[in-house]
């Protein structure tokens, strides 16, 4: 149950980011066909976040502790550049045009994100 919530929480955290910055593209026909992009794109996501990101955390730590932790907001963008790539990939209509664009999205999906974690996680 716990792992529905956090993609139907990052599949609305990337919708929201999406909504909000033009250079996120989600293409796609009708709305129904846009929303299972968004969770396919939300289960890569959460992979990346599971398999890659540890890894890239611990190899960066001399960096974390520099900047106070503020290198995560780094790693969180290439997180969804990564994301973008594999499901470019995969052929999922889900792109992210440049570092910028990433920075913004990646600081709009954890926020948005945790938002709905609290929201929804109820033990």
């Amino acid at each position: 149950m716990n792992f529905l919530i956090k993609t139907l929480a990052n599949a609305a955290a990337l919708a929201v980011a999406t909504w909000l910055l033009s250079d996120i593209e989600l293409t796609g026909g009708s709305s129904g066909e846009k929303a299972l992009t968004l969770l396919v794109v939300a289960l890569i996501f959460g992979v990346v976040n599971v398999v890659v990101k540890p890894l890239v955390k611990l190899l960066s730590l001399p960096l974390l502790v520099l900047t106070l932790g503020l290198f995560t907001l780094v790693i969180n963008a290439l997180m969804l550049m990564l994301t973008s790539w594999v499901a470019d990939k995969l052929d999922v209509s889900f792109h992210v045009d440049g570092f910028g664009t990433a920075f913004l999205g990646g600081l709009i999906i954890s926020v948005v994100s945790w938002a709905l974690n609290m929201a929804l996680d109820r033990d």
